[in-house]
């Protein structure tokens, strides 16, 4: 080698790769080193993620996103599950009740207050008719026993306000407070309920807890939907296609209430005969009835298998009993919202009414409350005979409301 030459440096190779991105931003990572087959995955997937990992990572997103569904769905890992045996075996008849669900729905019968052993009448005990004024429903009840109800009354309905929910200061029997006349008529219906429905209620019956709860007014009432008018975009909806809280937040008409809880439609709709339009109602029709029965079917918290075989809906010969007491329950709550609580409208004030000016009603959650038998069957009169039935009047007892 010449003197030249070694006086010369040779100068670095340039690497092929780019510099890399500082950590403030700039130019992209390098790209790997290497032919493609030499390359990690990752390696690869982090240089071209739109080529490399997008396929890959759609199906693992696909995947993950079905095992969630099977999770929380068919397979209900996440949320456990009881299964109950509700028709013949080999049907496939079952109801489903979600444990949690389930458990929180029991708590509600320890909140029940407790209460006395049924009063024992002395016939020689004066009446409450005969002591207080104006009492017009309770006036056969002996003083004690007439105070005792009140009480379990105030417990049960305005626990907070007290006495003076219903009564002024001016004196007990004064009706100027609209809650003194509503509750009277609401005894009433109680007694109605335990005396002429025990096709539904049977012998358990009902209290004034089982719809209230503690509240003054029950949670769950309802009101007229108001009307819809047709609009320049979206047309005319007939009350249906959004979702709605009355039809289990289905896109089913939401004014099912008004016309089988208050109205008499028909609500059957499936005909004896295969092909046959026998019964003359149509697709329409059917949606209202199906609104109807999801409404029962949340209510309760059970599914269609709880009243229905399903392989025949229209056979009663193939149903549950609880088809035959659903039935007669439709058509309480059909007479209690015309007999007690709509004719109460004039006497409310205009806060209590609904947006088209009509009073409160009860539908099958005013009782149940997602339970299929209200408060699990918890007998409710059995220390209330005095709401098993309306007693006779006493002599000076003034005509009730619907006199």
């Amino acid at each position: 080698m010449s003197d030249e030459t070694e006086g010369k440096k040779t100068p670095p190779k340039k690497s092929a790769s780019k510099p890399a991105a500082s950590a403030s931003g700039g130019a992209s990572a390098p790209p790997p080193a290497g032919p493609p087959e030499k390359q990690g995955y990752w390696e690869r997937a982090m240089w071209e993620p739109i080529q490399d990992w997008f396929p890959y990572g759609a199906v693992a997103a696909i995947v993950a996103g079905f095992v969630v569904i099977m999770a929380l769905g068919p397979l209900n890992i996440i949320n456990s599950t009881n299964i109950y045996q509700a028709g013949y075996r080999g049907t496939g008849m079952a109801t489903i009740y979600e444990t949690g669900a389930y458990q929180a729905a029991m708590a509600t019968i320890d909140q029940i207050p407790e209460s006395d052993p049924p009063y024992e009448v002395d016939p020689n005990e004066p009446l409450a008719a005969d002591i207080y004024e104006n009492v017009q429903v309770l006036g056969h009840l002996s003083e004690d026993n007439f105070l005792r109800l009140m009480t379990a009354i105030t417990e049960w309905v305005s626990p907070d306000q007290g006495c003076e929910y219903c009564h002024t200061a001016e004196g007990f029997a004064n009706d100027d407070l609209y809650t003194k006349v509503v509750s009277r008529r609401m005894i009433q219906m109680t007694q109605a309920v335990n005396s002429e429905w025990q096709s539904h209620v049977g012998y358990t019956g009902v209290n004034c807890w089982t719809c209230h709860r503690g509240n003054n007014v029950p949670e769950y009432i309802w009101f007229n939907k108001e009307p819809e008018h047709r609009r320049l975009l979206g047309g005319w909806a007939n009350n249906q296609n959004r979702s709605n809280m009355r039809a289990a937040s289905t896109s089913l008409p939401s004014n099912t209430f008004e016309r089988f809880l208050v109205g008499d439609d028909e609500i059957r709709v499936t005909p004896e005969a295969a092909l046959s339009d026998s019964t003359g109602l149509d697709t329409m029709d059917t949606e209202w009835t199906y609104s109807l029965m999801i409404h029962m079917s949340t209510s309760l918290n059970v599914n269609c298998a709880y009243c229905h075989n399903t392989r025949a809906f229209h056979d009663w010969d193939q149903s549950p009993p609880a088809r035959t007491t659903a039935w007669y329950g439709i058509r309480m709550v059909r007479d209690l919202n015309n007999a007690y609580l709509d004719p109460l409208q004039p006497v409310y004030p205009d806060y209590r009414l609904g947006p088209t000016g009509d009073a409160p009603k009860l539908n099958c959650t005013t009782c149940h409350q997602g339970v299929y038998k209200p408060l699990f069957g918890e007998p409710m009169i059995v220390d209330w005979p005095e709401l098993a039935a309306p007693g006779p009047r006493a002599a000076n007892s003034q005509a009730a409301l619907t006199d």
